[in-house]
């Protein structure tokens, strides 16, 4: 039966151990189409008839394991008939999975993504191997779903309910140190002995660590505290209008077990309701602008010259940020400012960053901070392969530098500036070689924010271009090419938005009533809370530029000349305490108002399309959702309709 097999191949060896290897053809990564699960139902019918000793699953890609369910099979389920089909398929066959006498294996390497992941917790191991491109998540909430074939079951049962909660409700993925450390993984293997880690740990079949005594209760007599928690933080962040589907993972686990086929169909958590929404349909479109953004940094073609080394010269927020960012993704970074006493700050910034993300890994933290080398002299300019000038907007001090730093790098380094509203082809002349400059733009913070804008000026070179989006990828940054325009794409949109919040409150209404309005709506941060984060006084220079208005208005005004700078400051439109803004009691928000300040984004939006600053309006979306927090639930501005969401 299984010599018909497509998409998996099945051997096994003189010890009796099954191999399974899944290689979905004429696909580049392996994803579990419905061929690919029928065809796995059949491996098991003929694994029951002559049952193994064991059976270690593995991926004939070398990018990764499995990247989850087919999403253009997803994509095409509409009503609660086909929610229950899709549901079921999977649901089925990994309980079957699950169940079998045998001892199983999960041997992974590189992305192990929803369906994926599901995949392996049906298997009683998973050996993980020791690669930094070997991650685990259950990313469906991002889809506007569930886990529904059985990641909310056995990921509780496997590290405990608050762990797998987080996973399940942000979407994060869990990388090799931490998935062991939480139980998730039974063994980590170095590539060139991974399967002979799996082997050992089938043919063993020693049992497994079994989940602390306070994870137990988690899933028992705590799960009601569990879950409530979890609710709570949940609605902090996000509405049940826009955003169902969180909360469906916990009313999931916490009264059906887990069983999304248990939920009926009339319940705002079944699956069938979820389907119907119409934030499903808008992250599944959100999902696509994603791969097209991650697109450009994979060009066709000859690869561009590998990265490796990176000079940043300015060590305010942003250029230290970016420095950073850059170390902690293995580069070797050097950065330049005037003065050590310049760049300290952005090196105390960059020791806690690391510690937050390793959790308190010293050694982790102390081979970051070695690749991360305070450069005052710019000394490092001779060896970079990429040289990132983040010093403040004044062109005439671009200009300057960068003519210096061209004499001094290397004839193939790339050439770049964070810029934030200067056009690439002014910053370019007086260069030798203008066509070795591009715009590298960064957003504030640049930890938490996806996008980096990409800006082809006049002179650039097509593979200066091409390099900077390969840069930007490798980052796990989304690159989006545009065009040289001042504010580029997403800071020529905000500027009219946020000028237009501003007006709101210089005519009487409360920022917290204006950001209201904006969070209502779906937007990750309100204008006026975003003009505080990135600074009034940046703001203010910014949105002159920008919007053409002949004067600032009042409010921010009164605030620069106070020195009243943001966040940066401690106060701005808000108090700020501890990095929040602290707000006063709620408010009844205008009727209209969301409208009013989202009127002027679209048109934003809408200009620079027909301008040519962006290739089209998918783009456009995809850079506002990425750059700006437009609200995902909307799909984008120029997709959004302008009328409230419509619910069955």
């Amino acid at each position: 039966m299984t010599t018909s097999l497509r998409h998996w191949r099945l051997a096994r060896d003189a010890d009796g151990l099954a191999w399974l290897t899944f290689d979905r053809a004429d696909e580049r990564v392996n994803t579990l189409s419905a061929d690919a699960m029928r065809e796995l139902g059949a491996v098991l019918d003929a694994l029951d008839a002559e049952p193994p000793r064991g059976l270690v699953i593995e991926s004939g890609k070398s990018g990764g394991f499995i990247a989850g369910a087919d999403i253009a099979e997803f994509g095409r389920v509409s009503g609660a008939d086909g929610a229950r089909l899709l549901v079921a398929r999977g649901w089925d066959l990994f309980n079957r999975l699950a169940a079998v006498p045998w001892p199983t294996c999960a041997l992974v390497r590189g992305f192990c993504v929803g369906g994926g992941t599901e995949l392996a917790l049906a298997c009683r191991f998973i050996v993980a191997v020791d690669e930094p491109g070997t991650r685990f998540s259950l990313p469906e909430v991002m889809l506007g779903i569930v886990p529904g074939w059985g990641g909310m079951l056995r990921l509780p049962a496997r590290i405990g309910a608050p762990a797998a909660l987080d996973m399940m409700l942000t979407g994060r993925a869990l990388d090799v140190r931490r998935a062991r450390k939480l139980g998730l993984v039974d063994d980590v293997a170095p590539a060139r002995l991974m399967r002979e880690h799996a082997r050992a740990r089938v043919l063993s079949d020693a049992p497994r660590r079994a989940l602390p005594f306070m994870q137990r209760l988690t899933l028992g007599p705590l799960r009601g505290t569990v879950a409530k928690k979890a609710m709570q933080g949940v609605a902090k962040r996000v509405s049940r209008e826009h955003y169902p589907a969180p909360f469906a993972i916990i009313e999931i686990w916490r009264d059906f077990a887990g069983n999304a086929l248990a939920v009926p169909d009339a319940n705002p958590a079944s699956m069938a309701a979820l389907v119907r929404h119409p934030t499903t349909a808008s992250l599944q479109r959100v999902y696509h602008l994603r791969e097209r953004l991650r697109g450009f940094g994979k060009p066709e073609g000859l690869a561009p010259p590998p990265v490796r080394r990176v000079h940043v010269i300015g060590a305010g927020v942003m250029g230290g940020d970016i420095a950073a960012w850059c170390a902690l993704r293995g580069l070797h970074v050097t950065l330049q400012d005037n003065g050590v006493e310049r760049i300290a700050p952005a090196m105390a910034r960059a020791a806690q960053a690391f510690t937050r993300k390793f959790r308190g890994d010293r050694v982790a933290v102390r081979n970051a901070l070695d690749r991360l080398v305070p450069d005052p002299l710019g000394a490092g300019v001779a060896g970079a392969d990429v040289i990132i000038e983040a010093i403040h907007e004044d062109l005439d001090a671009k200009q300057h530098l960068l003519r210096d730093v061209e004499k001094r790098a290397k004839p193939d380094a790339l050439l770049a500036s964070n810029t934030s509203s200067l056009r690439i082809e002014d910053i370019a002349r007086g260069l030798h070689e203008p066509r070795r400059l591009v715009g590298i733009h960064f957003f504030n913070p640049v930890a938490r924010m996806p996008l980096v804008e990409v800006v082809r000026g006049v002179d650039s070179a097509d593979a200066a271009v091409r390099r900077a989006a390969a840069f930007v990828a490798s980052l796990d940054k989304l690159p989006l090419p545009v065009a040289s325009s001042p504010g580029f794409l997403v800071n020529a949109v905000l500027g009219p938005y946020m000028l237009e919040a501003m007006k709101c409150v210089d005519e009487g209404l409360s920022p917290d009533v204006v950001d209201r309005a904006a969070l209502d709506f779906g937007m990750a941060m309100g204008p006026i809370e975003l003009a505080d984060t990135v600074g009034l006084d940046i703001a203010m220079a910014a949105g002159a530029r920008l919007t053409g208005a002949a004067a600032a208005p009042a409010c921010l005004s009164r605030r620069v000349e106070a020195g009243q700078l943001g966040r940066k400051s401690g106060r701005g439109f808000y108090e700020w305490r501890k990095g929040k803004p602290v707000r006063g009691a709620p408010q009844q928000v205008p009727a209209g108002l969301a409208d009013r300040l989202i009127a002027p984004l679209i048109s934003a939006t809408r200009r620079c399309v027909e301008q040519g600053v962006v290739a089209d309006a998918d783009l456009a979306d995809a850079g506002l959702i990425f750059g700006a927090g437009f609200a995902p639930c909307r799909g984008g501005p120029l997709h959004y309709d302008g009328q409230p969401p419509k619910h069955d």
